[in-house]
């Protein structure tokens, strides 16, 4: 195992993102442009799509990783029947989700790994409508933009937060960590489409473990200690393919699952560059 590994296994997760979560808030001017500056720098973000394209000119280091686009820097696709990309970044992987010899529905992580649905969901009962379905993994870097958006329409059902580990979901972490995105804290979001269900999972990471939604605000911290389901259905929050459904504060990952009453394939491919409302199908 590379040292880089196995020093994850021993740090303290939660403690060092708690951290990271108020230094990225701080408003001290040097402070936030520094940090600004350096991400900017090293990993060639692009600005131009930004409502406010000037970097120093965010309160925070927060306020500018989560930054809104412009009008029409993004746009849903053109097909009415296509799912959304929910997030800018690379495909981690993507395909369908087959089931073992043991009946368990699996999604691939990376060569030698994967993850059943189960575990992943947290609950049985849920998993078995993804048996045989599709699922696609984004991974946002810290360049891209870290709002997620709503890849098909779909009134909210439950959402359930499911404690855990804080790796790296950088891809020499995937690649070297069994059952990742199953370990990760993270909140999974249920909902009902014209097609059936479908879920949108935001995978915490270590640093990058905050996370919001629109309907609820911040979810991620606290962390949880337990499963914890909220049920949604008598608020009736429905969404429109493409709106705004929540955000990284810093950024993480994002797995899409699809039921197979949903017939189109997707044919995205692993380490294809995407962005919010390309067709995936």
């Amino acid at each position: 195992m590379r040292p880089t590994l196995a020093l994850q296994y021993l740090l303290p997760h939660r403690a060092l993102s708690r951290i990271v979560y108020w230094a990225t808030r701080w408003t001290w001017t040097p402070w936030k442009n520094f940090l600004i500056a350096s991400v900017v720098k090293n990993y060639a973000v692009d600005m131009g799509d930004a409502v406010q394209p000037d970097p120093h000119a965010y309160a925070s280091f927060n306020a500018f990783f989560t930054r809104a686009l412009k009008p029409g820097a993004r746009t849903a696709p053109a097909d009415p029947r296509a799912v959304a990309c929910p997030a800018d970044g690379k495909i981690s992987q993507a395909g369908a989700i087959v089931t073992n010899d043991a009946g368990s529905a699996r999604i691939f992580q990376a060569k030698g790994f994967d993850f059943s649905v189960a575990e992943l969901l947290g609950d049985e009962i849920e998993a078995q409508k993804y048996t045989n379905g599709q699922f696609a993994t984004v991974y946002l870097s810290p360049r891209d933009y870290h709002r997620m958006h709503m890849p098909l329409a779909g009134t909210l059902r439950e959402t359930v937060h499911i404690p855990g580990r804080l790796f790296s979901v950088a891809p020499f972490t995937v690649e070297g960590v069994p059952r990742l995105f199953a370990r990760n804290e993270r909140l999974v979001c249920h909902f009902d489409g014209e097609h059936g269900p479908f879920a949108v999972v935001m995978v915490g990471a270590m640093l990058v473990s905050s996370v919001e939604t629109v309907w609820g605000g911040l979810e991620i911290p606290p962390y949880a200690s337990t499963i914890t389901h909220t049920d949604w259905r008598e608020k009736h929050i429905r969404l429109e393919r493409f709106a705004e459904m929540g955000r990284f504060n810093m950024g993480s990952t994002v797995i899409l699952l699809l039921p197979p009453a949903h017939a189109a394939k997707l044919v995205v491919a692993a380490g294809e560059s995407v962005r919010v409302g390309q067709p995936l199908d």
